[in-house]
């Protein structure tokens, strides 16, 4: 796997389906003029994959948008049936997935790996790369090791190259019951701080497990825990 930063983006139609129809789109389309962040996957539908790597892309495409960044492209070999459902099954509506069903651009980008040992024949090794108006501006390519390396490749990692001393979104829980006006507020508070957050059901054993307390909201905030709505009030000011 070699590094091609500096060089352009080869010329490939990508066969697509959009709207149950299909649709060719050329690497022309999708980098000529942008500013493009692409990550590349073994695929679709496979544990780290979708577990991770398109998760926390699809959860930093505002941040990556706020620095630049016009588009985020997710590409696999895979066909476009495959990458159109996975795309639904993630709930990533603002990353474009592409499929490389035939792997000739992941093997003009010297990407193509055997794959034959877990029958999924040849795929591509796991990368992620900014383009400029269809010039590669930055790889970041998984070690050449055993197995499926995911160190370099991820979204927080583009976030921090293109800005090195912003910080990712806080990552928020918010434990809640229906009918809550405490978590009401508390929602209102996020929203007006333009913080996304995760709201999950509370039940006496969650509540519990988590905070030791019996009333909601109880909120946690990377990591660390919170309270309810009035200590969330306090951090937010």
């Amino acid at each position: 796997m070699k590094n091609l930063e500096g060089q352009r983006v080869p010329d490939v139609t990508f066969h697509t389906r959009v709207d149950g129809g299909w649709k060719d789109v050329t690497t022309a389309e999708i980098f000529a003029g942008k500013k493009v962040a692409l990550f590349a996957l073994p695929g679709a539908f496979t544990p780290t994959c979708s577990s991770s790597h398109v998760p926390r892309y699809n959860e930093l495409v505002p941040a990556l948008k706020a620095r630049g960044v016009d588009s985020v492209v997710c590409l696999s070999v895979n066909d476009a049936f495959v990458m159109d459902e996975w795309a639904k099954n993630q709930h990533a509506d603002e990353i474009t997935f592409i499929p490389d069903g035939n792997g000739e651009f992941t093997e003009k980008m010297g990407m193509l790996v055997d794959k034959n040992s877990l029958g999924f024949g040849r795929r591509s090794w796991r990368y992620s790369m900014l383009v400029v108006d269809g010039v590669i501006a930055k790889m970041f390519i998984e070690p050449d090791k055993a197995g499926d390396p995911f160190e370099v490749s991820d979204a927080d990692t583009m976030l921090r190259y293109l800005d090195p001393k912003g910080e990712a979104p806080h990552d928020v829980v918010v434990f809640s019951k229906p009918g809550c006006v405490h978590c009401a507020r508390a929602r209102k508070m996020l929203e007006a701080k333009g913080w996304a957050y995760d709201d999950l059901p509370a039940t006496p054993r969650r509540l519990r497990a988590v905070s030791g307390k019996a009333t909601t909201p109880q909120i946690f905030v990377d990591g660390r825990y919170i309270g309810g709505a009035d200590e969330l009030a306090a951090l937010l000011g």
